[in-house]
């Protein structure tokens, strides 16, 4: 039986496949990863569970930006928790901040609600909290099961020292997940120096696109994002932190 849990972020039905060919744990299902990732399509989750009995954990985040929502987006994002329960998804990733940078108790609570029965991580709002261990506090008082973190700083190996922290204090009441950066490497540095046993990764590798005719100089989204490149999880990578993992714990 595995000791360490690695969970794998994707956006598509293809990165999904191959993080569970890699050995994945479960799936943070997301769309959008290249700005961060933001709810999925609900038809994205059923195709990959009419393919894979993987768990699933789903991203709830309406938007690109910052964790400050409006009533209207809060409301959303219930509906999303709601539906997602139904569609059968283990858990959800939720988060939402006040304007001081304290968590924003009451959307918090009413996404919770609408998780009822459902495993809740509280994702990356945690790194840009005002206070990380007031806020771990307040995670483990609301019931929140795991805490995906970086330590609040750019990547996990910057933020190792948080991580640590992090983890002794929670004491076994949330789960810390290691995120930003986690790749065999990072986790043969990390978990001895932490103890920390669950990681979060991408994997993700940048593919061409298989379009011939390529008309440059018009792009859908970010002007510095190239329209003939598809980011997908990486199965060797995956693989590889996967043995990682598994001669560490």
């Amino acid at each position: 039986m595995r000791k360490g849990t690695l969970e794998c972020c994707v956006d598509s039905v293809e990165s999904a496949l191959a993080a569970e060919r890699g050995g994945a744990d479960r799936l943070e299902l997301c769309g959008g990863l290249v700005i961060g990732g933001t709810t999925p399509s609900p038809c994205l989750f059923q195709e990959i569970r009419a393919q894979s009995e993987i768990r699933i954990h789903v991203l709830i985040r309406p938007r690109f930006g910052d964790f400050c929502y409006s009533e209207n987006e809060v409301s959303v994002m219930c509906r999303e928790i709601a539906l997602f329960r139904e569609l059968g998804a283990e858990a959800v990733v939720i988060g939402a901040l006040s304007a001081d940078g304290s968590l924003d108790l009451a959307a918090m609570e009413r996404m919770l609600d609408a998780a009822k029965g459902m495993d809740v991580t509280l994702h990356r709002a945690f790194d840009v909290a005002k206070d990380p261990f007031e806020t771990l506090e307040t995670a483990a008082e609301l019931g929140i099961n795991t805490i995906l973190t970086s330590g609040q700083h750019q990547n996990c190996l910057e933020g190792k020292e948080m991580l640590k922290e992090l983890r002794k204090r929670a004491a076994g009441r949330v789960d810390i997940l290691a995120g930003a950066g986690i790749d065999a490497a990072a986790i043969r540095e990390l978990a001895p120096y932490t103890g920390i046993a669950s990681f979060h990764m991408s994997g993700k590798i940048t593919l061409p696109s298989r379009m011939e005719y390529r008309r440059e100089g018009i792009n859908m989204g970010l002007p510095s994002m190239s329209e003939f490149e598809i980011w997908q999880t990486d199965e060797r990578k995956v693989r590889e932190a996967r043995n990682a993992l598994d001669a560490c714990v």
